[in-house]
């Protein structure tokens, strides 16, 4: 791989980098392979074997070689998800600094395709609220998908531009930008991008990340924290970004505290001494990676628009008493139409997510329940995979060879199965949704996710 030299040259002087190194982990052509635990998910169990832990993420694993998720059933039910170890770090920013706030409101603006929503969701455990933001429309889909998989119900999902945050002034406790950058700590991974790379690239970038703070710094409480990242070693995105933040917006930099033993590389903005923490390749399992934490320090508090609710219609009693059976502790929950999908939400967040939901394009508020059919509720995927279901919800065991032909429609023949509606699941989670006929079974495995591969 040649790397360009402009970007050798950027990176000579920064703390930690070692040329030779570098070039060499970046010329071998392998790269580690890691996955996350999901702690929602009981069985915790995939169908290959995990090599060692990333050291810095209680659930995180590496794998010894990379199999194929897509035919692993325990992949579909959410049991666990593929993530680039190195962005795991988050866990240590989360918890050295945001895990004190009470039910807090989290703002992951840049969030598709979900790897640190998750995470995030994981960390917050059922408590608070999670904003899953993505601007680009077209990877809303699989961010949506990815939390669906992922479990509970205190999650919303939106695709808005980072000013339309202005109305929710002073609304979120923490706030992670994981911003969009030159790419260049994926450069391994991404060959491609070595070609889209220049400095005129980075300055764009970098400009682009001001706009994006810049913007969503009104949303943030004071007191409340940033966790700023990149996968870019360029100090133009990272380093100078932390200097404008804490001169510009008004942020002071807090300090984290990795092993030594990590490997992860300390530095200090050059104008406020902000610290930042980046990650090379030769130094440790994982790629490319800059984070941050500042905690906002100045601005008035200005308290959230309230406005009428347009985008969560509240059902009314004798529609939510026919769905309320579905859910395991059902008057814990609020229930909503967002289209024509009728929601779960949980009460401690339910003023909050009709606040938002007033405010911003949602895609996902709460657990998505199905749709009402002459007083039949039409059970969603999202339910399948939530973790919320009630008990006396049938259930049917489905074996690895009858999971794949679920997730793949393929016909299924269970034998005894009991008329109407059935969770199949897989190792004792929720795959997705069969009813079952006379004669036959009806799999309701979304057409969008079904696997093609054999």
């Amino acid at each position: 791989m040649v790397l360009p030299s402009a970007f050798i040259a950027s990176l000579r002087e920064l703390p930690g980098f070692d040329e030779a190194a570098f070039l060499d982990v970046h010329n071998q052509g392998v790269f580690p392979t890691s996955i996350r635990h999901n702690p929602r998910k009981a069985g915790q169990s995939v169908g290959f074997g995990a090599s060692h832990p990333v050291p810095w993420c209680a659930s995180g694993r590496y794998l010894s070689s990379r199999p194929s998720f897509i035919t692993d059933p325990a992949w579909h039910t959410g049991q666990y998800y593929v993530q680039e170890a190195s962005s795991m770090f988050l866990e240590q920013a989360y918890l050295q600094h945001a895990a004190g706030f009470e039910a807090p409101r989290v703002l992951d603006a840049c969030a598709a395709p979900g790897g640190k929503s998750t995470h995030l969701r994981a960390l917050m455990g059922d408590s608070g609220l999670l904003v899953s933001n993505e601007v680009i429309r077209t990877r809303v889909g699989i961010l949506s998908e990815n939390m669906q998989r992922w479990g509970g119900a205190g999650v919303l999902v939106s695709s808005a531009d980072p000013r339309s945050f202005g109305t929710l002034s002073d609304f979120f406790d923490v706030m992670l930008v994981d911003a969009p950058c030159s790419g260049s700590g994926l450069f391994r991974r991404e060959p491609e991008a070595v070609k889209e790379w220049s400095p005129e690239q980075v300055e764009l970038c970098g400009a682009r990340q001001q706009r994006i703070l810049g913007e969503l710094w009104r949303s943030l409480k004071e007191g409340g924290l940033l966790l700023y990242s990149t996968c870019s070693y360029s100090p133009r995105e990272n380093e100078d970004i932390l200097d404008w933040v804490c001169g510009t917006l008004g942020a002071e930099s807090l300090a984290l505290s990795p092993d030594p033993g990590w490997g992860i590389v300390e530095t200090r903005a050059p104008l406020s001494g902000a610290f930042g923490y980046r990650f090379y390749p030769h130094r440790l399992e994982g790629e490319g990676l800059f984070m941050a934490v500042l905690r906002k320090t100045g601005g008035a508090a200005v308290p959230a628009k309230r406005t009428a609710v347009q985008g969560l219609v509240p059902l009314g009693h004798r529609e939510a008493d026919l769905v309320k059976p579905w859910i395991n502790e059902g008057d814990r929950y609020m229930y909503a139409r967002l289209g024509e999908s009728i929601r779960a939400i949980p009460e401690a967040v339910a003023e909050d997510m009709a606040l938002i939901a007033a405010a911003l394009p949602v895609r996902e508020a709460g657990v998505a329940l199905g749709q009402l059919m002459r007083r039949e509720l039409i059970p969603d995927q999202a339910l399948a995979l939530s973790g919320l279901l009630s008990s006396v919800v049938p259930t049917l065991a489905l074996s690895r060879q009858e999971a794949l032909d679920y997730v793949r429609k393929d016909e299924l023949r269970l034998e005894g199965a009991p008329k109407g509606w059935a969770l199949v699941t897989y190792e004792g989670q929720g795959l997705g949704w069969v009813k079952v006929l006379e004669g036959r079974i009806n799999n309701y495995y979304p057409k969008a996710w079904r696997v093609l591969k054999r």
